[in-house]
């Protein structure tokens, strides 16, 4: 059972749940039916991906880390192979459940992981191979939630309507997931030999920008959705619409009524004044008004329990992965590059824990965090890596 444990690294398990959270909050779903599928293929898919990893490596392993359970000889090249089949076949099925569209994203990512395993992982294209495979479990976790389903059946404007809320939501969260994961399978190519200054800074540095762009992308639609209120004034009582838009910088005269009576005031274009002539006194009154697509001010967005949430989560996510890759960069050998790649690993779950609680899932997120000591605790029995 030992072997079979490092086998899958199932330390690094604690990081595959929160992919589905996050693609569920991304379009506006909380947790359901077909995140629970969702979550069963990602771990299926993943676990797959770790035995099928061993295999194609055994030879390499066998020189560099000989500890590792197949050229040990704790487990067998064929048991490890059937496993990855296996599992593969069992994290289809699940994602079946959730509906065709979650079995066709399920469907790319398990041809990533194979391809990434057996062809990509020794190429240049082995980063990018493996963000891919991060951001389609995210966008397996969007799809299983099944929400759009039914826009994009009807078609027309609910259709365009599903595709700018895709835009909007499970598509940059699953981008955000996809840059971290490139930056950690980076590192990983240098954590058996060590040597590499550069790529710990380089990754270092897109850490830090993801974790502001998180943040503040959170904080500034929350503020853009407040301030999108009272753009548009409800006439009062009496009020007349718009009847002729003036020149700009034009004067209009209006003579004052008797009580009671209404007149339509002609509309003004931006910077324009309208002149009252009160009781034929000829005392004029400017009055400015507010031009086409001019808003009210809005009040200053105090911080909200969310926002409070947010902050945390995201420096939970730069604590976990920031101080490892300084520590590598600073001292690149294999321990210190081996630690790097398991702070980045574990870094994935508060990351999913803030795009979780910016998509305005706070719950998701606290859920998402309650694996942290679980992995950490797993972690010192286990390696990630």
């Amino acid at each position: 059972m030992r072997a079979w444990s490092e086998l899958f690294r199932v330390s690094a398990l604690f990081s595959v749940p929160g992919d589905a959270l996050a693609g569920a909050a991304a379009v506006g779903r909380g947790p359901g039916r077909g995140t629970a599928f969702a979550v069963g293929a990602s771990l299926c898919l993943y676990e797959a991906g770790m035995a099928l990893n061993d295999w194609a490596d055994r030879e390499e392993d066998a020189v560099d880390r000989p500890h590792r359970p197949i050229p040990s000889g704790r487990v067998s090249p064929a048991a490890a192979l059937g496993a990855a089949g296996v599992l593969t076949a069992a994290g289809l099925a699940l994602a079946a459940r959730a509906g065709r569209p979650a079995l066709a994203v399920a469907t790319g990512l398990a041809a990533t992981v194979w391809a990434y395993d057996l062809r990509l992982k020794h190429t240049k294209a082995g980063p990018a191979a493996m963000a891919a495979a991060r951001s389609l479990d995210l966008l397996l976790g969007a799809t299983a939630a099944g929400s759009g389903t039914a826009a994009t059946a009807r078609g027309g404007a609910d259709n365009v309507a599903a595709r700018v809320a895709f835009v909007r939501g499970p598509l940059p969260a699953a981008l955000a997931l996809g840059a971290h994961t490139y930056g950690v399978t980076a590192v990983s190519r240098h954590e058996a030999q060590g040597g590499s200054t550069a790529v710990p800074l380089a990754v270092l540095a897109t850490t830090a920008a993801l974790g502001t762009a998180v943040l503040t992308a959170g904080r500034a639609g929350r503020t853009g959705t407040q301030g999108e209120h009272g753009a548009a004034r409800t006439k009062g009582p009496g009020e007349h619409g718009p009847v002729r838009t003036g020149v700009p910088g034009e004067h209009q005269l209006l003579r004052a009524q008797g009580p009671g009576a209404h007149r339509a005031v002609p509309n003004q274009g931006p910077g324009e004044h309208r002149v009252v002539q009160a009781g034929g006194a000829g005392e004029r009154l400017p009055v400015p008004t507010r031009g086409p697509g001019e808003h009210r001010p809005t009040r200053p967005h105090h911080l909200t329990p969310a926002d409070l949430l947010l902050t945390a989560f995201t420096g939970a996510y730069l604590r976990t992965a920031g101080p490892p890759l300084l520590r590598a960069a600073l001292n690149p050998s294999p321990p210190l590059t081996q630690r790097a790649v398991g702070g980045g690993i574990r870094a994935m779950i508060p990351l999913q824990a803030a795009l979780a609680a910016r998509n305005g899932a706070p719950g998701s997120g606290l859920a998402v965090m309650a694996l942290v000591p679980l992995a950490r605790a797993l972690a010192r029995k286990v390696s990630p890596t």
